[in-house]
């Protein structure tokens, strides 16, 4: 008997709940891959029961995953935006359950096509499952200016999985979590069935299936550990650089207020800036640290830092600050200041809607709150390294390392490709919650795709250092104000993930969602057999 459409509603809601709390436990922040496992077993089970109701079933369970992956969004909206906490709250309900219709249409498609492929095929209804949710999470992470905020494959930057980060990334990782859950919901069916009719006597053949699918799935457990035994990434070391970083801590609600933040952050990161240790080689303060255009800021401020660190010496500086006026429009930039160099300068080049631009016919929604700074002009995609002590220092803003296809695109050229990725956020906006966790483990995955080492400075958290394997070498309590200077190893050489995703984009993925399609259901219609009462 199948259980009730109101049972695996209320079910599917519970998974999407415990999948957001997989990606950064709210207990102590950290990815717990087999909880994301388990959540998606879950609705890979309710599924092959419930399949009449496949779209509902993936909605709910999408719209309660990635609710629950960034509520966080209402505390910008409400605390600091100032908009009404009702619409505030029905903002987040709407885009979670807007981008939650591409894992709907994903279930939709799996049990309509799954009814058609006649008798159960454990292995091709995986492959249709895990082809599906691919294609649905490259949608949402591209279309309409993408948000893969969340996704699934971050709660596996620790684990097996890891290990296939910098051969298929984190979209392809993604692909073998649901490929693993369907498979798991099969085989725990099955087991349910054979105790359920007493089958056990009839001996091994009743556990045939199951071993099987259980041999295939430690296999593909079992891969990344043999790849890393046999087929060792070729990248090498390309040196050290001693970097500070520095992290403010000036309260959102303070930070771009004349009288009280601006003259925090100026005061604070000017001292820290102009007075950095003269052992570090490299000083980076975060997103809008200076949150004054160079023409505002008090006068002589901005010509005595550029002489700090064009007069000569061994230290440079990556400064975060806005750029631009009222004519030509504004960018959310990084400077970077070196002896013997022209300024350097990188313009965030993904910005986030509503904050940083405004989406067209939207304009009445952003007039309601009151967002600084908040309609920027685009930078380039592809914008140089910043070149200091034999290292190539890519640049990138806030969320733009979530999007890992954007960042290979400085991986064309071998010869020039970074060596150490910079990141300088502002998350200041989202308070004391979960998004600081999230948006490291982020940052962890693009190391691990690359392997680059991340440094990350950012206003509140988590200002840290990444190494070129993903793990967290050094770390600033969030939301304090301090001073971390590490020494980063730089790495050269490209990693298979690096090499794919710089000449292709996403297109391998693309057209390997549409190839396990493909292949599932002729592979499910090539092997069915005709039986009176089964469905033709």
């Amino acid at each position: 008997m199948r259980v009730s459409t109101v049972l695996s509603a209320s079910l599917a809601l519970i998974a999407g709940g415990l999948q957001a709390m997989a990606i950064a436990s709210p207990w102590d922040g950290q990815p717990q891959a087999w909880l994301q496992v388990l959540s998606m077993t879950l609705l890979a089970w309710l599924l092959l029961r419930q399949r009449s109701s496949g779209a509902l079933l993936g909605w709910l369970f999408a719209t309660a995953w990635l609710a629950g992956s960034f509520w966080w969004m209402f505390i910008a909206m409400y605390r600091y935006a100032g908009l009404p906490a009702p619409l505030a709250i029905l903002a987040v309900l709407a885009l979670s359950g807007a981008l939650a219709l591409y894992v709907a249409a994903a279930c939709a498609l799996y049990s309509h096509l799954s009814k058609r492929l006649g008798p159960p095929r454990p292995y091709a209804n995986a492959l249709l499952f895990a082809g599906l949710w691919l294609l649905a999470e490259l949608a949402r992470g591209r279309w309409l200016t993408g948000f893969g905020w969340g996704g699934a494959g971050y709660a596996h930057v620790e684990g097996p999985l890891a290990a296939y980060a910098p051969w298929i990334g984190v979209y392809g990782i993604t692909a073998v979590t649901a490929w693993l859950a369907m498979m798991l919901a099969y085989t725990l069916q099955h087991i349910a069935e054979v105790v359920r009719a007493r089958e056990w006597a009839r001996g091994a053949g009743a556990w045939r299936a199951p071993a099987k699918a259980a041999l295939a799935m430690v296999l593909v457990l079992s891969l990344p550990l043999v790849q890393q035994q046999w087929w060792p990434l070729n990248t090498r070391s390309t040196g050290m650089l001693r970097i500070t970083l520095l992290q403010g801590n000036i309260p959102q609600d303070e930070k771009f207020q004349p009288g009280t933040g601006v003259i925090q952050s100026l005061r604070w990161y000017g001292e820290q800036l102009m007075q950095a240790p003269q052992n570090a080689t490299l000083v980076v303060a975060p997103e809008t640290a200076l949150p004054l255009l160079p023409q505002d800021l008090p006068e002589g401020y901005w010509s005595q830092l550029a002489n700090r660190y064009a007069s000569g010496g061994t230290s440079a500086a990556l400064v975060g600050l806005p750029l631009g006026n009222g004519r030509d429009g504004y960018t959310n930039s990084v400077i970077g200041l070196a002896p013997g160099q022209q300024a350097y300068r990188y313009d965030k080049q993904h910005l986030v809607p509503f904050g940083e631009f405004i989406p067209l016919g939207f304009r009445w929604f952003t007039a309601m709150m009151q967002i600084p700074l908040g309609d920027f002009n685009r930078g380039d995609l592809n914008q140089p390294s910043f070149n200091w002590q034999g290292q190539r220092l890519a640049l990138n803003i806030c969320y733009e390392d979530l999007f890992g296809e954007e960042l290979g695109a400085r991986f064309e050229d071998a010869q020039t490709a970074p060596t150490v990725f910079v990141n300088v956020s502002n998350i200041a906006w989202f308070g004391d919650t979960v998004a600081v966790d999230q948006h490291l483990h982020i940052s962890r995955m693009r190391a691990l795709e690359f392997a680059r080492p991340m440094v990350r400075a950012t206003n509140t958290g988590a200002t840290a250092w990444i190494d070129h394997q993903g793990q967290v070498r050094a770390m600033l309590q969030p939301h304090t104000r301090g001073v971390l200077t590490v020494e980063v190893e730089g790495r050269a050489g490209l990693t298979p993930y690096a090499r794919w995703v710089a000449a292709f984009g996403l297109g391998p993925l693309w057209l390997l969602s549409l190839l396990l399609l493909t292949w599932a259901v002729w592979r499910g219609r090539s092997r069915r057999t005709p039986t009176a009462g089964v469905e033709p």
